[in-house]
């Protein structure tokens, strides 16, 4: 067992990799009183495009297929695994999203047993054509709510726009007529593909003894046979620089204006520290531009062009980076203008003092070591990172050591106008 101890963030992180390729990362949180255990595939929504294992052509699965089957997985031939993690005091759940699908519990007690439950009922697949064609319906229901829900559905119109090819464009769920094509066939393929030890990651952190918890894991998989790992094979449409389409508006029953702009990046092949410092000098420039410090959300709130909604992401995941600035607003037309000009300019320089830099950088190092007083915060971003080669340990250490040109040089490498796209939610009336 590897041990790893981040003095600065006074952290030690245990890993081994078992002989079935899953890898198992433990760290101890003396002091604490909840334990919280991720499992998770390297797995999500994007990928619907792969050769099966133990076959030789590519397939392309129906949208939707990731998050489907992370429902299905919670229902085994006995019952809901839910009611068996509340019986031994623990709280379940999962998520699926464009890259990951974990699933989760959190205790303060039973922690073994919590965690074999946890295992086997990921690595027992159980699905049938009856529960299957159930689960539509709920799943169905589900995807009708989103549709309902102004703000997811400004985020995805926006991420439509700027992607014309990706997968990521489309909704995490997929589409009322994507997952009625769903069979369980579909759902045991794309299992024995991405749900093979070696493509996935199991984190635990809290009070816990690292060789003991270790040891009961490699206990619970010793008893259980997988096949032959094989590399994953994915496949992805090419996916032009330029954004989709410019602008898209989009009409509910809302009281005020939703707007959001974003621009998309292409992938610049870096990876370990560089990638997270690309990542990070991303988060660094949005801070200094738009953050609440910031000039332009002092006289844009003052002015009432904006309000308390008003924020800023950036997402970098395997295959595609966006941006994304807006909120609710009476004006959409000119807070759209805004802030593709405030982005612009600091292609140029503009807005980007050393001042506005260490200011963002002291506030992303609070926040950061503030983050690493919640196990929940570890667990869900720990795979993220590492999934993506990167260290979430090593974010700290890095930010201490970026400079304004690593920010200045991302905006001049990354903004331009043809990335750039805009979505508004509109009341109805205004059609």
């Amino acid at each position: 067992m590897k041990k790893t101890v981040f003095e600065q963030m006074n952290e030690t992180v245990y890993h081994e990799q078992l002989d079935n390729g899953l890898n198992v990362y433990i760290l101890p949180k003396k002091g604490f009183n909840k334990t919280y255990v991720t499992f998770t595939t390297n797995y999500g929504s994007i990928d619907n495009e792969f050769i099966p294992n133990g076959e030789s052509d590519f397939i392309h699965v129906p949208d939707g297929i990731a998050h489907f089957l992370e429902h299905k997985m919670f229902e085994k031939e006995e019952g809901d695994i839910f009611q068996k993690f509340s019986s031994q005091g623990a709280s379940a759940n999962a998520f699926t999203s464009f890259t990951r699908t974990a699933y989760l519990f959190s205790a303060t007690s039973n922690i073994k047993e919590n965690t074999e439950t946890l295992l086997d009922f990921v690595q027992e697949p159980y699905f049938t054509e009856q529960t299957v064609e159930k689960e539509k319906g709920i799943i169905g229901q589900e995807i009708r709510m989103y549709d309902d829900n102004p703000d997811w559905r400004v985020y995805f119109g926006l991420i439509e726009n700027l992607y014309e090819n990706h997968p990521v464009k489309i909704d995490i769920a997929g589409t009322v007529e994507s997952i009625a094509d769903i069979t369980k066939d579909h759902l045991y393929t794309c299992y024995n593909t991405f749900y093979h030890p070696v493509n996935m990651t199991l984190f635990i952190v809290g009070p816990v003894d690292s060789d003991e918890i270790m040891q009961f894991v490699k206990e619970n998989q010793s008893k259980k046979s997988f096949p032959e790992p094989v590399p994953v094979e994915r496949r992805f449409p090419e996916e032009p620089e330029k954004a989709g389409r410019t602008h898209h508006e989009i009409h509910m029953s809302v009281n005020t204006p939703k707007c959001e702009v974003g621009f998309k990046m292409p992938s610049s092949g870096r990876a370990g520290a560089d990638k997270l410092r690309e990542e990070l000098a991303a988060s660094l420039l949005l801070e200094m531009l738009f953050g609440k410090t910031a000039k332009f959300y002092e006289k844009a709130y003052e002015s009432g062009l904006i309000d308390d909604t008003f924020g800023f992401d950036y997402t970098a995941e395997r295959g595609f980076n966006f941006a994304l600035v807006g909120g609710d607003t009476e004006n959409p037309e000119q807070l759209g203008e805004r802030i593709r000009t405030q982005l612009l300019d600091a292609r140029e320089g503009s807005h980007l003092t050393e001042e506005a830099f260490e200011r963002a950088r002291k506030k992303k190092i609070g926040t950061t070591l503030r983050a690493f007083n919640s196990p929940e915060f570890i667990a869900n971003q720990f795979t993220r990172y590492q999934f993506n080669e990167m260290d979430l340990f090593e974010i700290v250490p890095i930010l201490e050591k970026m400079t304004l040109q690593d920010v200045t040089n991302f905006a001049k490498e990354m903004i331009e106008e043809k990335r750039f796209s805009s979505c508004f939610v509109l009341p109805k009336e205004t059609a």
